[in-house]
């Protein structure tokens, strides 16, 4: 029987972390009392990652994917490759909600949900740089990739059917596979809902903001580029029910 929600968390050089991290989501999943599957993917981690995450998931549905290269976003399209079940959602190790997960089941008529850090109801405890760092990262998707939503990072849940006809016609990875994947989705005419999330990071970001925006402004144009390459119509073949935006 396959579960209601498929958990794609990408990892790496997690060792430490996930003895703490991943019995926390096991514990919150199980108290939403859904079937669920966690499917956390090893990427390119130079210490015991995958180790640990077999540890910390014994006796619980939890499958753990090693690859090879240090990769977030390929490491989150093979888990959603991977995935079964109703909803494929995307977690990160520091940051998830079973709250989340409550509001996607209360929704109907929806193919996409995302937790929004800029939704006017959320609560984002992050320091200012990093709210900033939203703001301008929502900006820009707007500018270049004439999206309307207002936040592609964070956590999301999308239907199987979703999944099964964008994710292999994604060409992002690093940190914008997720976003390609949401704009396409757009486009496509699929069916999205921005819900309210509380932002509290299990620890401070690890990543360098300021190595990340000439990467973020490049990997933007490419998929843009890429977007208007292909030929006219294309995304409209994978509307609901044909009906294209």
């Amino acid at each position: 029987m396959s579960p209601t929600f498929s958990i794609v968390v990408p990892v790496y050089n997690e060792a430490a972390f996930i003895p703490v991290a991943l019995p926390a989501l096991i514990d919150e999943m199980d108290r939403l009392g859904r079937t669920y599957r966690i499917i956390l993917v090893e990427n390119g981690s130079a210490d015991r990652t995958a180790e640990a995450a077999r540890r910390a998931g014994v006796g619980k549905p939890v499958t753990v994917i090693s690859l090879i290269e240090p990769d977030y976003g390929a490491a989150m399209r093979h888990g959603f490759l991977e995935a079964d079940g109703d909803w494929v959602v995307n977690f990160d190790i520091d940051y998830f909600s079973a709250r989340f997960l409550e509001k996607v089941l209360a929704l109907d008529d929806v193919d996409l949900v995302i937790a929004s850090k800029r939704d006017p109801g959320s609560e984002d405890h992050r320091p200012p740089i990093r709210r900033l760092a939203t703001r301008v990262f929502n900006l820009l998707l707007r500018t270049i990739l004439d999206s309307r939503v207002s936040d592609t990072h964070g956590m999301k849940a999308f239907r199987r059917d979703l999944v099964t006809a964008v994710v292999p016609e994604v060409v992002s990875r690093k940190d914008l596979f997720d976003t390609e994947l949401v704009v396409r989705a757009e486009r496509a005419g699929y069916r999205i809902a921005e819900v309210p999330v509380v932002v509290e990071e299990m620890r401070a970001a690890r990543s360098s903001l300021v190595k990340r925006v000439p990467r973020t402004i490049r990997g933007l144009l490419l998929i843009r580029k890429a977007l208007r390459e292909e030929p006219l119509g294309l995304a409209a073949t994978h509307a609901p029910d044909g009906d294209a935006d």
